[in-house]
């Protein structure tokens, strides 16, 4: 499956909540440019022209480059930021609710891979004040997870020296999914997620699995 075909297919719903159609449009057509050829070395005109509109329609819906970018980190770490949340709050030990939140970012991260990689890998591309809201956003990402880690130290489930350094490691390796995941490769999305969840529960000493809790 090309790029293309991938943003436009099961990487779509991430935009359902951006109206008109045109702007959403833009976003998809941004999505796939900046993870092609980078931030940087992508132009208005080459979003505009994936999008199957002139330069000037653009401007219409998007000031500059960087808004849509800016507005493409926003959507994407408050999606981020709600399937941990969601896993966070959950029923169950912290076993349980660690290895539901690893699987489900996991399997974000890779079934929409494209536009997490633009997500987490293009923030140095923002101006000072929309960096500054997107790593607001980051904090709140890695609370939610610390919390979690923090909450199996406390009970005793898990055997963590170093809370903030793990909370750390956890995070990286669910991240980097988006970066080598191949949706033509031999494990899908859910079979990835259920692999790093084990692992991650091996990294906190966990004392049980999820079965057994």
């Amino acid at each position: 499956m090309s790029t293309a075909e991938d943003t436009a297919g099961g990487e779509a719903e991430a935009w359902g909540q951006v109206t008109p159609d045109a702007a959403r449009r833009l976003l998809v057509a941004a999505v796939e440019a900046f993870a092609e050829r980078g931030y940087h070395a992508t132009t208005t005109r080459d979003i505009a022209g994936r999008a199957g509109m002139s330069p000037a329609a653009l401007y219409i819906h998007y000031k500059t480059k960087e808004e849509l970018l800016h507005r493409i980190s926003r959507i994407g770490h408050d999606k981020a930021l709600d399937i941990l949340r969601t896993a966070a709050r959950g029923e169950g030990d912290a076993t349980r609710r660690l290895a539901d939140a690893v699987s489900s970012f996991v399997r974000w991260h890779a079934g929409g891979r494209t536009t997490a990689r633009v997500v987490q890998y293009e923030l140095d591309s923002l101006g000072p004040d929309a960096r500054a809201e997107i790593l607001a956003l980051r904090r709140q990402v890695d609370a939610e997870v610390r919390g979690i880690v923090e909450d199996g130290v406390a009970s005793g489930e898990f055997d963590v020296p170093d809370v903030h350094g793990t909370t750390i490691a956890v995070l990286s390796l669910c991240i980097d999914v988006a970066r080598w995941f191949n949706v033509d490769g031999p494990q899908t999305p859910d079979e990835v997620g259920a692999l790093y969840a084990d692992l991650v529960l091996r990294m906190v000493g966990a004392k049980q699995s999820p079965a057994q809790t």
